[in-house]
């Protein structure tokens, strides 16, 4: 019987590394046809304003910005594709099956993440150790936050395609995320599929208040890992964006302050390059910079104890956690370039 099971499990994992290129691809296709991921913030904000999926408190939300949120743009759809409301309580209180098929899935994404990233591609990580560390080793019950650029739909999982196999293929120990409703979200297959890798459905522009931003808080209670893209979308042009408040209220409301880990990266858009045929590439550089965990437990304790309004309080974390970003960010450059240089005098 215990043969069995390890049979089928084989058979599972096989059929999910099959079908992970295809949904990457098919992401992809939905990130840059769809017009709604590349709108900037002030548009897109509040678009979903009475969707029945944005809770009562999200409404209240969205009512105090309205002065400052532009109307939707004519012919602008308000109503979900595809139904999500059936996600969320079952991401809360996962079952039995659920730990079964996310066993599968995140094994299988982990091994095609490391194919992938390591033996397909060159991958120089600086500062491993300190995401390995945090990652597998941190005390139980210790909320751990990585924050990073997001340049191509496959930065997750491909990231953590770095870390060791028991570490990567693990359902236990990877990451809770964020994955846009509209691209990965669509139907009841794909939904599924993400769910079982631990991803949970954002509704871009529904502000902070909605079920995504409340279940990672739930994560993070809970000590989980939870990863953000605090850009909000894929950035294809590289330019400056505001990061998203939802960041600020997930670590200003988490019962235990979580440790924040930085992560910047260069090169996984040679990788998976944003333009068509989406198709994966071998022999790219890519850079990934692990930066020094963010301490702003005396910044949120200060903000709570001169009890601060929590919409200028996480507007507050969301600016700290960004200019430290910023300054990773020049720093990876310098990282990369130095790298390339190298692997081109290497080859030479």
């Amino acid at each position: 019987m215990n043969f069995l099971c390890r049979k089928d499990s084989l058979e599972l994992i096989k059929f999910a590394i099959r079908h992970v290129n295809s949904i990457s691809v098919y992401t992809m296709r939905r990130i840059t046809n769809n017009p709604a991921s590349t709108r900037t913030d002030d548009i897109m904000k509040e678009k979903l304003q009475g969707s029945k999926s944005i809770t009562s408190h999200s409404k209240q939300s969205n009512s105090n910005n309205t002065s400052t949120s532009p109307p939707n743009p004519p012919g602008e759809q308000t109503l979900l594709e595809y139904s999500i409301d059936w996600i969320y309580p079952r991401l809360k209180r996962p079952s039995a099956f659920w730990h079964f098929a996310s066993v599968i899935t995140i094994a299988a994404v982990g091994i095609f993440s490391k194919l992938i990233l390591v033996f397909f591609n060159k991958t120089k990580i600086y500062n491993r150790q300190r995401l390995v560390d945090l990652v597998g080793k941190r005390s139980k019950g210790t909320p751990l936050v990585t924050i990073s650029n997001h340049h191509s739909c496959f930065d997750d999982p491909g990231l953590w395609g770095t870390l060791p196999f028991r570490t990567c293929c693990s359902h236990k120990k990877i990451r809770w995320s964020l994955a846009a409703h509209d691209i990965c979200f669509t139907n009841k297959y794909h939904s599924l599929f993400f769910m079982f890798g631990k991803c949970i459905p954002v509704i871009r522009g529904a502000g902070v208040y909605q079920p995504a931003v409340d279940l990672c808080i739930q994560k993070l209670n809970l000590g989980d890992w939870v990863h953000i893209f605090p850009e909000g979308k894929v950035n294809m042009t590289k330019e400056f964006l505001r990061y998203k408040w939802g960041i600020g209220r997930i670590i200003y409301e988490s019962t235990k302050i979580p440790i924040i880990l930085p992560v910047y990266h260069l090169g996984m858009d040679d990788v998976l390059p944003n333009v068509e045929p989406y198709i994966f590439k071998t022999g790219r550089n890519v850079v990934m910079n692990i930066g020094k965990p963010i301490d702003l437990s005396h910044l949120i304790l200060d903000l709570k104890d001169r009890n601060v309004p929590e919409p200028e309080a996480r507007k507050i974390i969301t600016d700290a956690l960004q200019n430290e970003m910023e300054k990773l960010r020049v720093e990876t450059e310098g990282l990369h370039y130095k790298y390339n240089n190298n692997v081109t005098k290497t080859s030479t």
